[in-house]
């Protein structure tokens, strides 16, 4: 109860910020981002396209892969029609296909440029059943594998960038507090719902997703370490944005509840500035394998923080990423789901 009047009422954490901090305010006091390469994944709408605008408006240098080229260009557009002197790349990407992750990648590498920071924010939610070119449910491709693999394939230019330059490496996965609405076996259901849209539900698939990305940051957190890298990984949890909400019907108790649903939504400033703070803040240097919501350290499920199940979840994707996908569930399945 008390987490939610502070929520409701915006208290600043420990960090300074809270749920009403803008990524604007927590960037305010971060570093000239001038010397900052950066790709943003989801960067043409919703909270990607804040992010984008407002590390642009820092200095740093964007990079934005879209599926539709034609909508990153308006995104780009629409930054430099406020920040004219900033520097942005428009690149192909669709994060559902892993052929076109290896070819962004490979595009990206041709501009022998630095990267400083990733951040993997795109993010889809498939009310219908459907299963990716590589064999693999949706979300689950979308959300999760593509990034993972983008990961995996810019990993190297990352440290290299961080050793040569000196400035600490980001990759910042965004995820969601929906990640906790997951119980049960992540690889058995995955199978389960990319062999028959029977077992398919849109919003455990999209947990699923959701809480991959944060075993994903726990396990890269660790091999990072291991390798004595300068480069840290953080997941956030940007809150749920404030849309315009339709309904069927007035009264008395329907504007009630609407109106106290509006109170625990976010501007769109507002969510992208958990993403925000972690990309850029100097607070968080040397900080990585950390959850985080409304700029400050939260607590994930107990599930998202089992470093044997984070452990399990990477051996499973480097499976999917590089044989069939259709021979990673039977000697992944723990137990049913």
């Amino acid at each position: 109860m008390l987490e939610t009047v502070k929520y409701l009422l915006g208290s600043a954490g420990p960090s300074g910020f809270g749920s009403k901090s803008t990524a604007e305010q927590v960037t305010h006091f971060s570093p000239d981002l001038t010397s900052i390469t950066a790709i943003i994944t989801g960067a043409t709408s919703g909270i990607g396209a804040e992010t984008a605008r407002v590390l642009a408006k820092r200095g740093a240098r964007l990079i934005l892969p879209a599926r539709s080229l034609k909508t990153a260009e308006d995104t780009k557009a629409r930054i430099l029609s406020e920040f004219p002197d900033s520097k942005i790349i428009v690149m192909a990407l669709d994060l559902s296909s892993l052929f076109s992750v290896r070819k962004f990648v490979a595009d990206f590498d041709s501009l022998d440029l630095p990267l400083n920071l990733l951040i993997n924010n795109a993010g889809k939610f498939t009310h219908e059943h459907a299963i990716s070119e590589d064999g693999i449910e949706m979300t689950f491709a979308t959300n999760y594998l593509g990034h993972f693999l983008l990961t995996k394939l810019l990993l190297n230019k990352m440290v290299e960038t961080a050793k040569s330059t000196g400035i600490q490496g980001r990759i910042v996965n965004v995820s969601s507090s929906i990640h906790s609405w997951f119980s049960g076996d992540p690889i058995s259901y995955l199978g389960s719902i990319t062999r028959s849209r029977s077992h398919y539900d849109a919003t455990r698939a999209y947990a699923l997703s959701k809480l991959a990305n944060i075993l994903h940051t726990k396990e890269l957190a660790q091999k990072l370490n291991e390798m004595e890298a300068n480069v840290t990984v953080n997941s956030v949890h940007p809150g749920i944005v404030r849309t315009r909400l339709t309904r069927e019907r007035e009264g008395l108790i329907t504007d009630m509840v609407f109106f106290l649903a509006s109170k625990l939504l976010k501007t769109i400033p507002q969510a992208a500035a958990t993403t925000c703070y972690v990309a850029t803040h100097p607070r968080l240097e040397n900080v990585s394998g950390k959850y985080f919501a409304d700029c400050n350290e939260a607590q994930a499920s107990k599930l998202a923080s089992n470093l044997i199940e984070a452990a399990r979840i990477w051996s499973a994707s480097e499976i999917m990423v590089s044989k069939d996908p259709k021979s990673l569930f039977e000697p992944f399945s723990g137990y049913q789901t």
